[in-house]
């Protein structure tokens, strides 16, 4: 066959290397073509067309999303994110930029050969592009699924050449453009692996074989039935206490009081009440996911089962630090986070909704309500001078901001509260749009950002609401706002040397 490329305006004279390479790419090409591959003929040309506008990738992202896995989720989340950024890359930019033609379909067998001939250029391959950037956006997620998918990845590219549409070289140029893709999806949404927290300080605790002396709470009211199950089979003599939300914390005490680790599976408002709890009877904690977002044990590393039960079979754990508010005698902890102003109220109102419409549609409904009511800003004294504040943010360890995605700790165990302040104005939804916008900044007209030990607000009204791990208490006078450092005995996985 003849290598009639069209590279957009072809440049006078000889090009010894470009034409050396482009040759090169034709006889590989009739290689492939002239080769019997043994029953590539009834599945390669169906795979390239199931990949035909990635409906073959979306439907394993389904697949993926249904196995009901954080890990799997996210994988599949970023596998579309990458595929989208290289076909949007491919359709503006490469097939504009080479306007090569496609091979000359004479050498390829007819039975090989799509029902339907594509009419677009054929430098880069967007199939191979689309399976590449698939594919590699998923293993940087999740690298067990990235080797089940690698296959059929390779598959669908080496099908473009089987089935006679592009040339080696597009299929090259496709998969690299993808795996880019995947790297630049990355660098702007930065996977979970990239900004978990140091595993440190490291500390003693029992290592539990078989789960004996492990009592587990689960909070039958956040849908923990499913790992629950896989719990006991992964740990067959861990006692399970399945419980209602109502009886969560006399469980935990009666839980502590004849365990030698306690255990919990539930959100981030069950996990508090373990917390509490394992701080009272001097025990580590043993944190299982089983809530909607699962702050604290995501931060620590453990999304699943088999995170935690190879941490309790090894005795893997870390010390990390509690938050600790106090007011008018009483006092209460919090892992993630605490907050005054409007985020409480927005927490009374996903709450009062996400039984009827579900936990994520409530959280937009309750922002809405919250954000259009007619409310005036918080008043609060802070280093004896009285600020108007709409909100105000504290976390237990420092959030930071990491490309796209939403802050995240680098350390649990930092000895520092992360305090954020969006000032008060007449307009509560520009103020915060703008706070949010404002990001990693420590200043800026709508938000400030400072790194204490300790906090004293004082002069607050009676009956201010105080949002703390998605619970929701009411204060009054004084709140003292602390860190207790490295108090609370975690499992986590540790990294292999």
């Amino acid at each position: 066959m003849s290598p009639d490329v069209d590279l957009t305006v072809p440049l006078p004279g000889r090009h010894a290397v470009r034409d050396r390479l482009l040759a090169l790419d034709c006889r590989l090409f009739e290689v492939a073509a002239e080769r019997h591959w043994p029953g590539a003929e009834r599945v390669l040309p169906r795979l390239s067309r199931s990949a035909n506008h990635g409906v073959l990738w979306f439907a394993t992202a389904a697949a993926m999303a249904v196995a009901r896995t954080p890990r799997a989720r996210r994988a599949a989340a970023r596998g579309l994110a990458s595929l989208s950024l290289a076909s949007l890359t491919i359709n503006t930019l490469g097939k504009r930029s080479v306007r090569r033609p496609r091979p000359v379909l004479d050498p390829v067998p007819l039975v090989r050969q799509l029902k339907r001939q594509p009419i677009t250029t054929s430098f880069p391959s967007g199939h191979s592009a689309s399976a590449a950037a698939f594919a590699a956006g998923v293993a940087l997620e999740s690298p067990a699924w990235g080797a089940a998918i690698a296959p059929v990845a390779f598959s669908v590219a080496m099908s473009r050449v089987y089935t006679g549409v592009h040339f080696p070289s597009d299929v090259l140029a496709g998969a690299a453009l993808g795996v880019g893709a995947a790297y630049a999806v990355r660098g702007l949404v930065p996977t979970r692996a990239q900004v978990s927290p140091p595993a440190r300080p490291r500390t003693e605790a029992p290592a539990l074989g078989d789960g004996e002396g492990l009592v587990v709470v689960a909070n039958t009211a956040s849908g923990t039935a499913d790992r629950v199950g896989a719990l006991r089979d992964a740990l067959s003599k861990a006692e399970v206490v399945e419980c209602p939300p109502d009886e969560v914390g006399a469980e935990l005490d009666k839980a502590a009081a004849r365990a030698r680790v306690l255990g919990v599976c539930g959100g981030d408002g069950t996990v508090n009440a373990a917390a509490a709890a394992a701080l009272r009877h001097g025990l580590p904690l043993a944190v299982l996911p089983g809530g909607t977002l699962n702050h604290f044990a995501y931060d620590l590393g453990v999304e699943d089962v088999r995170d935690l039960a190879g941490a309790v079979r090894q005795g893997e754990a870390v010390r990390v630090d509690v938050g600790r508010f106090v007011c008018d005698g009483r006092e209460g902890i919090f892992l993630n986070t605490l907050s005054l102003g409007v985020y409480p109220e927005l927490v009374r109102e996903r709450e009062r909704w996400a039984g009827r419409i579900g936990g994520w549609p409530a959280g937009v409904l309750g922002a809405l309500r919250v954000l259009r009511a007619d409310r005036h800003p918080l008043a609060v004294e802070v280093g004896g001078e009285t600020r108007p504040l709409w909100l105000l943010f504290v976390g237990n360890g420092v959030y930071h901001r990491m490309g796209l995605g939403p802050g995240r700790r680098a350390d649990l165990a930092d000895g520092l509260l992360d305090v954020r302040a969006v000032h008060g104005s007449r307009r509560p939804a520009l103020r915060l749009l703008a706070a949010a916008a404002a990001g990693p900044l420590t200043r800026s007209p709508a938000h400030a950002a400072v790194q204490v030990g300790r906090l004293r607000l004082a002069g607050v009204e009676p009956g201010t609401p105080l949002a703390y791990d998605g619970e929701v208490t009411e204060v009054a006078g004084e709140v003292t706002l602390e860190k207790l450092a490295e108090a609370l005995t975690v499992y986590r996985p540790l990294p292999r040397n």
